[in-house]
Formats: C-alpha cells, structure tokens, sequence
C-alpha cells in the first residue's frame, strides 16, 4: 500500500496543503485558501488605523488555512487518512505572534482585539526598524561575535527587534504573553498539543547558534534591562533540527485536519528554505533563488564564512550537514504588483481586453520588444526596503533616465531589470568573501510563469537558470521532511538528501544567457551599482529624510 505525505506552505496572502506519494514524488491533489484578513498594514478589523511600516496577520486565517485545505487534498486525491504518514509545514518568518501558556493568541482574547501588538507581526513588519539599529550599535560596541553571522546588521523584520517594540510600545501585552513564538511553530502547536522550536526560525530570525546558542543575557541587558531573560521568559532553549519530529497529531489536532492521531509532524522551516530540498541541491556553490513577493538567495557551503551584508549563515540551518547561507531582496513581486496596481493607463487596460489577454501578460508582451538599455532607464529595488547586502527597510525605490517618451512598459522593464541587478549584487558580494556560486536555480511563482524576467536575469547574472520542477515547490519540501519525520520504519525516509532525491524534482528548461544582452547589462549593473552605493552607503541619505518628512506629515 502507498504512503502519502502532506506538505503545507504558509505564504504572505495564502496557504496551501500538497499531497504527495512519498515513494515516487507524485503530486497527487493540492489546494489553497487566501487569507481572508489577507496583510493587515493600514487597519485591523476592528478599523484601528495602523501607523507606517506596519504588517500583521490574524492567525485565525492560519487555522483556517489547516481546517480546509488537508480535508480538500485528501477528498480530492481519494488517499485515505490511515495512508498519510507524515505532515510537513513552512511558513513566512520572522512572522511572530504573542501567545498564552496554551497557545492561545492575545489576539483571540476580547481584551485586545482593539490592540495592534496582540497580533501576529508579518515578515515584513517594519515597524521596529530603529530598535534593530540600536541593536546593531550595542552589538558592535560589545564586540559580539555573532552579529559578523549575519553580515553585520541585524534587521527589523527578526524576532527581537519586533517583541522589543512590543515591550516598548505595549509593555500590558509583553507581561501578557507567555511566548512569542514563529507561526510556524504556532501551527504545529495547535496540530500536536506541543510547543517546539525549529532550529530554521531561531538560528536565522533569533540569533541562536548550534555551538553557542543564543546571545548572551547581558546583551539582553544592555539593550533594555526588561530584556536581560527575554529568551528564557519569552521563548526557550530547546531547539529542534530540520528534519526532526516535531510531534503527533493529537485529538484536537485531528478535529482540525482530518488526519489521524499519531500521524508524524515535521519540525518547521522558513518558507523559502524549504524549497532546497524540492529541488534536490545537495552540495556547495549552488545557489537557489525562491521568487515572489519577496526573493530568498539559499545556498549550502561546507565552511562557515562571515559575509557582508547576508542574512545569515546557520549550522544545519537549511539542509543538515551544511552551513546554510541566506540573502534576499524585500521587494520583487510586490514591486512589479504595485506597478500595475497604480501605474498603468487606462487605455492598456482596454487595450488588453480588446485582445483577450490579461493585464499582466499584455505588458509582459510590450516589454518583450525592448532591447536591453533602449529605455535609457535604471531603477534601484529598494520599494521595500533593502534585505541584502544593505540591510536597511529605511531606504526606498528610486527610477532614473524618465523623459517625455518614457512609456508605462520601459519602467516595468526597468523594475524587473533592477531585481536581476539586486540578485547580482549577492552573487559578487558572495563570490567576493570567498563563497563560491557556480550554479542558479530558481523556484516561486515568477520563475514558472514568467519566461521573460527569467531571461532577463540569466543575462544580467551571467549564468543558466534551471527551474524547480514542482509549482509548488514550497509545500513540495516541506512534505519531504514530512516523510522524513515519519521515519523509514513507517514507509518515510530516515534520510533527508534520499527523500530529496526521490521527490525532489527540477524542469528540463533551462534559460541561458544572450551573450550579446550580457554585455549590454554590464554597462546597466555598474551604473546601478553606483546608486547602489551613492544612495546605499550614507553618502547621500535624501531617501530617509524623505521617509521622516512624510512621517512627520
């Protein structure tokens, strides 16, 4: 009798749950559920108005995500639940939410539905942006060696800076809270009855080290002397590896999501980690990039190396065995969204209807008649601030070379083009402190539906791109380490890299780069590059002045 696994895959607006034959990799049933309180970052549902930067979820939608979409693959696939060996799951971080003793969020209590910092703080929270320069600033005056792990810079969108500002702005919720905990380890809380912590989440988003473990309390201290415990009063010590069990479905597990009590649970991953497994990498110099709202840069190296500017590099953090290596960009679907969301004339709409084409793929069709550099443009990615390898949510999206013939899709063009520059920053920032990337795939969204920013970027990087093999590579990973969790002795695999290799998958496409573009791109890169740094490095901070004018307004 086949076994089955389920991967579920927490995005920014939706969740979704795959079902997998763990003995072949076969997808057999997937579906989705959009968040219906979807990004809250102007109000919460009450219709308090939220101050800039802010980004919270409800985490009712991420129960929902469990309640509807297991029952749906299971009823859809026509797998029994007795067949279903084991339960992965990923999720968005540091994606954060304070909760009691039981699991249950302040946010579902009637005494704080009115209060923003009951809720679960997204990813891309900025909010707490001056508490992670103050961070960064005692960490350097102390001399912690850890912060050199994480390029430097500690960023506002990790777990101390945003329960920091909780403490700060509502200190009633901070001493209401038992945990602050990832919503990746929330969600499998509520499915097994048991609080587990991954070591993804808190070595990238929390500072934790396999051989140190966290910061030391007198760090905590020197911050704020509220914080000198934070760690052991607000989260734990215990730290489990990927790949690991988390636990069992439990009864009111089961209740949730139709599957057995006893069914194993994999500890959790960060969402863009887990799409190293999908695509079976398994050794040093390959870097993945997952393409979205945002994009994660996920490499595997055998030494640890301290570079510059990257979100981290973590023991066993992404496959074990390896150091794990993250960058990424804050803003790239979301950039390309907020285009066409606000900056298309109306006629491009009638135009596209007229020809039966949606929005989307009629400017993707006029951007493709444009050779490299014919717009005069170039753009800097920072519309959301700069993940790597500034590390600053202060600095803002900048377009130079507009003129009276400008058209709507040169800036499009523009835009993907200067995520393809923001990408080949990391690569060079990577190459140069002696981090070899000899191979690029991609995976996420943009990467199966979009031929032509992938060919944009295969020439502004300069190599092939190969493509993950699943659409939902996310969910993908994360079933394999539900096999992996089930163990051997339960038809899984007592080994992540043979799960891999069995489920994982990649497309033959591949996407080379026009030689003749490349060296076009060169010229565009170093002008980019310039502003890069110009606008970057503090040499001219006119985007924060801004920024604190319009706060100020």
């Amino acid at each position: 009798m086949a076994k089955y696994s389920i991967g579920l895959d927490f995005g920014t607006l939706s969740g979704r749950a795959l079902l997998c034959n763990v003995e072949t990799g076969e997808e057999l049933a997937t579906a989705v559920y959009d968040y219906p309180h979807a990004v809250m970052d102007t109000a919460l549902p009450s219709g308090r108005k939220l101050k800039a930067d802010w980004a919270l979820q409800h985490p009712q939608d991420y129960l929902d995500v469990v309640r509807f979409t297991i029952p749906q693959v299971l009823k859809e696939s026509g797998v029994s639940a007795a067949d279903v060996i084991g339960v992965g799951v990923d999720f968005t971080a540091c994606t954060i939410l304070p909760v009691l003793a039981d699991g249950t969020p302040l946010c579902f209590l009637e005494a704080y539905k009115d209060e923003p910092h009951a809720y679960v703080k997204l990813w891309k929270h900025h909010a707490a942006q001056d508490l992670a320069v103050r961070m960064n600033e005692v960490a350097a005056q102390r001399g912690e060696p850890w912060l050199q792990n994480y390029g430097g810079k500690i960023s506002s969108e990790w777990a101390i800076p945003k329960v920091w500002q909780v403490l700060r702005e509502a200190p009633e919720i901070y001493e209401k809270a038992d945990r602050f905990i990832e919503a990746a380890d929330w969600i499998i809380w509520m499915m097994t009855g048991k609080e587990t912590r991954n070591a993804c989440c808190a070595g990238y988003k929390a500072m934790w080290n396999k051989k140190t473990g966290f910061p030391s309390d007198e760090y905590f201290k020197a911050l704020d002397p509220r914080l000198e415990h934070v760690i052991d009063e607000k989260f734990g010590r215990d730290i489990l590896p990927l790949g690991a069990k988390a636990g069992e479905i439990c009864d009111s597990g089961a209740a949730l999501t139709g599957l057995l009590p006893g069914t194993s649970v994999s500890v959790g991953v960060i969402d863009a980690h887990i799409f190293v497994p999908a695509v079976g990498i398994h050794k040093e110099g390959e870097m993945l990039a997952i393409m979205g709202t945002s994009t994660c840069h996920m490499m595997l190296g055998k030494d640890e190396v301290q570079v510059g500017g990257i979100c981290g590099v973590v023991e066993d953090g992404i496959m074990p065995g390896f150091f794990g290596y993250e960058a990424g960009q804050g803003c790239v679907g979301d950039h390309f969204q907020w285009f066409i969301d606000n900056c298309l004339p109306a006629s491009y709409y009638e135009q596209a209807k007229a020809e039966g084409v949606n929005i989307h793929k009629f400017l993707r069709q006029k951007c493709e008649s444009k050779k490299p550099g014919e717009s005069g443009l170039v753009a800097l990615d920072w519309w959301n601030g700069n993940r790597s390898v500034l590390v600053d949510a202060d600095l803002t999206g900048m377009m130079l070379g507009m003129t009276l013939q400008t058209k709507a899709e040169d800036i499009y063009r523009a835009l993907i083009e200067a995520t393809a520059y923001g990408t080949r920053m990391i690569i060079e920032t990577f190459r140069e402190n002696g981090v070899p990337v000899h191979t690029f795939y991609a995976a996420g969204g943009i990467s199966q539906k979009d031929p032509m920013t992938m060919q944009i970027y295969a020439d502004v990087i300069k190599m092939p791109i190969k493509i993950a093999g699943s659409a939902q590579g996310g969910a993908l990973g994360s079933a394999i380490f539900g096999a992996v969790a089930a163990g051997a002795e339960n038809g899984g695999y007592d080994d992540v890299y043979k799960a891999a290799e069995i489920m994982g998958k990649v497309k033959d496409t591949v996407y080379y780069p026009n030689a003749e573009n490349s060296a076009i791109y060169d010229k565009l890169f170093a002008e980019y590059k310039i502003l890069h740094d110009y606008f970057g490095r503090g040499e001219n901070d006119v985007m924060k002045r801004l920024k604190k004018l319009a706060a100020a307004q």
